[in-house]
C-alpha cells in the first residue's frame, strides 16, 4: 500500500526539483540577455535609447570631422552667424568642465578653441535638432572623448545637464539621455521632429571615421545675462 510519504518522495519531490531547475535556468538566461545586469557590450554602434528611434531621411548626411589630435595653428576669425535667427553662442557642460563659445560651422576643417553648429539643422527653440561639434581636445570636447573611449564610462554622461546660450540672450537647459559611439552620419538628428540637442566629437586622430554623439532633451528655457550669452570667441585654424 502506497503511503503519503512514498507519494511525496516518488512524485511530488522530483516534480518540484524539475520545476526549480527550469526557474533557475530561465533566470540565468534572462540575466545574460540583459546588458544592464550582465555588463555585456551593447550592439554596434553602441546606443542607449530612451525613446523609440525615428526613421532617418533617405539621403545620408555626412558628419563634420573634428579630430582628437588636431593642433591649433594660424588665427582664424569666427564664421559669420545668420542675422535672421537666434543662434547658439555658448555651450557649457558643468559636470565635464566644458565651457566653449560657439560659432557657425565652416565648409573646411573645423576650428579649434570653439564649438561649431551645423547650420543646416535647427537652433534652440525651433522645434528640431540643434547639432554642435568640437575637436576631442582638452579645453574643448576632450572630456567627452575620454569617457566615451573607456569601457562603460560613457554611461556616466547620462543625466548630465547641458547649458546652451543663444544670441537673443536666452539660456536653454538640456539633459543628456543617450550616447552613440562610432556614428557615421547625423541622419537621426536630421530626422528629429521635436526639440533636441546633439553634441559630437571624434574618437581618434584625423581621418578616424566614427564619431561619438550625445543626444540631449530640453528641460527649460529662460533669460540669460547678455555678457554670459556673448562670450569672446577666439577660434584658430586646426591642421
Amino acid at each position: 500500500m502506497t503511503t503519503l510519504f512514498d507519494l511525496v518522495r516518488m512524485r511530488l519531490l522530483p516534480a518540484l526539483v524539475t520545476a526549480m531547475g527550469v526557474v533557475i535556468i530561465t533566470a540565468g538566461l534572462l540575466s545574460y540577455a540583459d546588458p544592464a545586469t550582465a555588463g555585456t557590450a551593447v550592439v554596434d554602434p553602441p546606443v542607449i535609447e530612451t525613446a523609440a528611434p525615428t526613421a532617418g531621411p533617405s539621403a545620408t548626411i555626412d558628419l563634420p570631422s573634428p579630430s582628437a589630435s588636431a593642433e591649433p595653428s594660424a588665427s582664424a576669425g569666427p564664421s559669420a552667424s545668420p542675422t535672421d535667427r537666434a543662434v547658439v553662442t555658448r555651450v557649457v557642460v558643468p559636470a565635464l568642465k566644458i565651457d566653449l563659445p560657439v560659432v557657425m560651422g565652416n565648409t573646411t576643417y573645423p576650428l579649434c578653441n570653439v564649438a561649431m553648429y551645423w547650420k543646416e539643422l535647427g537652433q534652440p527653440g525651433e522645434g528640431r535638432a540643434t547639432y554642435l561639434y568640437a575637436h576631442a581636445r582638452d579645453g574643448m570636447f576632450g572630456p567627452i572623448y575620454h569617457l566615451a573611449m573607456q569601457l562603460h564610462q560613457a554611461r556616466k554622461m547620462l543625466g548630465m545637464i547641458v547649458q546652451v546660450y543663444t544670441s537673443d540672450d536666452k539660456l536653454y537647459l538640456y539633459e543628456i539621455r543617450e550616447y552613440r559611439l562610432h556614428a557615421l552620419n547625423l541622419d537621426a538628428a536630421a530626422a528629429a521632429t521635436s526639440e533636441e540637442l546633439w553634441l559630437q566629437t571624434s574618437e581618434g586622430p584625423k581621418g578616424t571615421p566614427g564619431k561619438t554623439q550625445l543626444r540631449a532633451f530640453p528641460l527649460s528655457v529662460g533669460a540669460a545675462d547678455h555678457a554670459d550669452a556673448h562670450p569672446n570667441a577666439k577660434p584658430v585654424a586646426c591642421g
